[in-house]
């Protein structure tokens, strides 16, 4: 692997020292970019882009041609390893993912295989060697996963869903058959993990998209547990020394208790105040974040006030990685994210003295 020539975010996420402060974006590739929705339109369909690691290489680098970003992310979908287990992923055009064959009963967990990533996502490892290849040591490469509790979200209720009916009637109805479900996914999420920093990924987030969905207690029982058991199962293996990100959507009230998972590094979504998340946790973890993704609608002078006012409630120091709050929205002008871009660049300097 060749040697990297901007470390900016893996010093981040260990809290060492900067000389600015390091962005990136979530869905950094999509489809706010047009050379993304040509290389799809190319593809034939969001499935067939990301099983390719040809064209999961291309949009992957895309941002990084555009902008001066401080790493990239492996192009794939959270949904890669419920699919892999035999539920049969397809997207319905505007409903989003969905599972031919969700988990209904105890008979469809009991029936769940084990994953072997390299066998069962060798398509993800074959992209992820050959980003790291194309990247040539530009910037570490991010690889992910979608968290336990968030993958049984899709998976019992068969796709996208409002109310979480099905999810929550088996976790309150049903613990044990809740707990082997999330355990099992616990185990497949490390194993992809691994397999993916043995591929050369340089850093790791867990994306709990649904955390925040369940209440005070039970956001610790079902998911917060299973995303503590995975960081010891990365730090026992390949990750031992990666930097692992924990963002959970609408996890700010629990800042200190993922802390305690042992991560490296808290992942913010806008509803969370960052300064007082920097102070709660002190120099236990790094955290990243938070801006609102609908800012980027603003005209660019208010994007660079948004810029500054978050940089400001962190404060000086290492620690902080620039991002958004969730995704990039489609309708996303490109030159908006630019002026994110240079704001942080020309910004937070000042910051690192």
């Amino acid at each position: 692997m060749a040697q990297l020539k901007n470390d900016r975010l893996l010093r981040a996420l260990r809290r060492e020292p900067v000389d600015r402060t390091p962005v990136w974006i979530m869905r950094q590739a999509g489809r706010y970019l047009p050379e993304y929705r040509a290389t799809r339109a190319r593809a034939g369909g969001i499935m067939e882009l990301f099983r390719s690691p040809e064209l999961a290489c291309e949009v992957t680098l895309q941002p990084l041609d555009r902008y001066d970003l401080d790493a990239a992310i492996l192009f794939s979908d959270i949904l890669t390893v419920p699919d892999a287990l035999g539920l049969g992923l397809y997207f319905e055009a505007g409903e989003g993912p969905r599972f031919r064959n969700p988990v209904r009963s105890a008979a469809d967990i009991a029936a769940l295989p084990e994953l072997d990533p390299e066998r069962d996502l060798g398509y993800v490892m074959d992209a992820v060697r050959t980003i790291v290849k194309a990247l040539d040591g530009r910037v570490p490469l991010i690889g992910f996963s979608g968290s336990p509790w968030t993958l049984a979200t899709y998976m019992v209720e068969g796709g996208s869903t409002r109310d979480f009916a099905r999810i929550k009637t088996l976790a309150f109805t049903d613990p044990a058959r809740m707990h082997q479900l999330l355990a099992l996914l616990a185990d497949a999420v490390t194993r992809y993990l691994d397999a993916q920093i043995r591929a050369g990924a340089q850093a790791v987030q867990v994306f709990d998209t649904w955390g925040g969905v369940l209440g005070h207690a039970a956001y610790r029982e079902f998911s917060l547990q299973y995303m503590a058991r995975i960081v010891a199962g990365l730090r026992a293996g390949a990750g031992r020394d990666i930097p692992v990100i924990l963002f959970t959507k609408g996890g700010g009230l629990w800042i200190e208790d993922i802390a305690a998972t042992g991560c490296d590094c808290i992942g913010l979504d806008w509803t969370a105040d960052l300064g007082a998340a920097r102070r709660h946790t002190g120099a236990r973890v790094a955290l990243q974040g938070n801006m609102d993704p609908a800012i980027l609608r603003a005209p660019p002078e208010r994007i660079r006030a948004e810029v500054a006012a978050l940089l400001d409630s962190f404060g000086p120091g290492s620690g902080h990685v620039f991002n958004l709050g969730h995704g990039i929205t489609p309708e996303i002008d490109p030159e908006n994210v630019r002026a994110l871009v240079e704001a942080v660049r020309e910004l937070s300097p000042a910051y690192h003295r």
